[in-house]
């Protein structure tokens, strides 16, 4: 049992450090909000430049997207490492996918642009299109990773993972024997059919 802990607590920390590349390729390939700035009674406004854009959808897209590709990468790994399974490695895999997900957020949220949009609007100055900061609007988001991860490495399991042996059927055990209401084939009269 401890050789199992001590596996799954490796299997927690380096599924959650893979959420480092994931903050990263979400920082990178997300898509940018523009925003821009204007003054108005002497004080900063910022507002979208672009109200119908969905790039605010497509950046929790792309999280998603990507956590949904890391959670079945990692079960993918996780099983090829560790076909026998067992609780231990399940709830490593889910607590990893979770932990790397939640830094994930972190680390592209501090990567991207500057939080506070109404400094960066008067750096940038009256009119000029910049960048909102990156931000995740549903967090749902992430759970995509460790649901990923579980139902990815339950469906490998079951279709190749070790199976249990089979018990014995009958016909495995030896010959048929007839039991005490079942008969066995009639014996032949040696002396023929009784005279008519």
């Amino acid at each position: 049992m401890k050789t199992e802990v001590r596996e799954a607590a490796v299997i927690t920390v380096a599924v959650a450090l893979a959420g480092a590349l994931l903050g990263v390729l979400w920082w990178w390939l997300a898509p940018h909000v523009p925003l821009t700035g204007d003054v108005v009674d002497k004080s900063w406004v910022v507002y979208l430049k672009d109200s119908e854009g969905e790039q605010a959808v497509g950046v929790d897209g792309t999280f998603t997207l990507l956590a949904l590709a890391f959670g079945a990468v990692s079960a993918l790994a996780v099983f090829l490492l560790r076909r026998r399974g067992g609780v231990p490695l399940v709830v490593a895999l889910g607590v990893g996918g979770l932990l790397g997900s939640l830094l994930a957020w972190r680390l592209g949220v501090w990567l991207g642009p500057a939080q506070d949009v109404i400094a960066h609007a008067k750096s940038a100055g009256k009119g000029v299109t910049f960048s909102a900061p990156l931000k995740l609007g549903a967090k749902g988001a992430l759970l995509a990773w460790p649901l990923t991860a579980l139902v990815v490495h339950l469906g490998l399991t079951a279709l190749f993972g070790p199976r249990d042996p089979e018990p014995h059927g009958p016909y495995e055990q030896g010959p048929f024997e007839p039991g005490p209401f079942e008969q066995g084939p009639v014996p032949k009269d040696p002396q023929g059919p009784p005279p008519a």
